[in-house]
């Protein structure tokens, strides 16, 4: 169990390291778009290859950061009747949901967008638009995204299997990184107590 707990935190590392990443293109996104409106509305004219690499940004940065955001337990998930159940059993759901549900599905997505992604990229397919993208590099995302997706959903379930086992803690807790603010803060009213505890007055 301790080694598929070092493959899940790789996974976890991994996913990590991409969604640190991805949330650049984005950025890259919203720039484009920008620049073709001020181009559109100043010289009256536009580029169909900056409408496509907007949406093929935000293609890569949805489907990329599919597996950061289930490491960062961000994915929507109905807790009106979740919450009231016990947390084994809450686990226990997850486990069955990670096993039969998740994998699977990911694993087809793979399965059959990979040649897909790669027929376009040995057709050498463009965009149908004219002044188009070629289109394997978003067709490269799908199964690219649901792997990354499906190997932090694997993590997930190794996560859940260790604490069912009592290896580990409650992997469903949610671990909010404190803000600057909120570490100044504390780093204030520890000075505080420091100075009350010496009897130094502060001005």
């Amino acid at each position: 169990m301790q080694a598929l707990l070092r493959l899940s935190r790789g996974i976890d590392w991994l996913n990590a390291q991409v969604g640190k990443y991805v949330i650049w293109l984005i950025l890259a996104a919203t720039i484009i778009s920008s620049l073709n409106a001020v181009v559109r509305k100043v010289f009256h004219t536009s580029s169909n290859a900056f409408l496509e690499v907007q949406w093929y940004f935000f293609a890569a940065s949805f489907l990329l950061a599919a597996g950061y955001t289930l490491l960062e337990k961000e994915h929507v998930k109905v807790d009106v009747l979740n919450a009231k159940l016990k947390l084994r059993t809450r686990v226990w759901i997850d486990v069955i949901g990670f096993a039969f549900f998740l994998t699977p599905m990911c694993a087809l997505v793979v399965y059959y967008g990979t040649p897909f992604f790669l027929q376009a990229l040995n057709s050498g397919e463009m965009s149908s638009n004219a002044g188009g993208l070629i289109r394997w590099p978003v067709y490269l995302m799908m199964p690219l995204g649901f792997g990354l997706l499906l190997l932090q959903g694997i993590s997930e379930l190794i996560k859940r299997i260790a604490f069912l086992k009592g290896l580990i803690d409650d992997p469903m807790v949610k671990i909010v990184a404190k803000t600057p603010e909120e570490e100044l803060a504390e780093a204030i009213l520890k000075a505080e107590e420091e100075a009350a505890r010496n009897g130094v007055k502060r001005v």
